[in-house]
């Protein structure tokens, strides 16, 4: 069985961010119901997902490309962020606390994917 990914900081920072997201695009135009809004609480959602899904994988280069499959997906979060702000479905607050979680949730990305990297080695 795989470790606990609830006790992994950056799938709790990941999962603060997707509900952030889901927050915070309640509120887009009816237009973006399958637009903007779904891409983006998708790939909100994939990262979390992508880091349960990881740590239960049966070795460590599975779990590492989960792994990597959830930064790929922070970074199209990043680019959301910003296409929703520069449409004006964002204030300027709301953009700068979404990227800081999103920032907050990549973050342990790095000390994780070096230390399987170690491990695989």
């Amino acid at each position: 069985m795989g470790r606990d990914y609830r006790q992994l900081i950056a799938w709790q920072k990941a999962d603060d961010l997707a509900v952030a997201v889901y927050e915070a695009t309640r509120e887009f135009p009816k237009e973006e119901t399958y637009g903007l809004r779904s891409q983006m609480r998708r790939a909100a959602v994939s990262v979390p997902a992508n880091i349960a899904e990881g740590s239960g994988k049966r070795t460590l280069k599975d779990r590492r490309a989960s792994y990597d499959n959830a930064m790929g997906e922070l970074n199209e979060v990043e680019y959301y962020i910003h296409l929703a702000q520069r449409l004006g479905y964002f204030s300027a607050e709301t953009e700068s606390r979404l990227e800081s979680l999103r920032a907050e949730a990549a973050r342990p990305f790095d000390g994780l994917l070096k230390m399987l990297d170690k491990q695989i080695a």
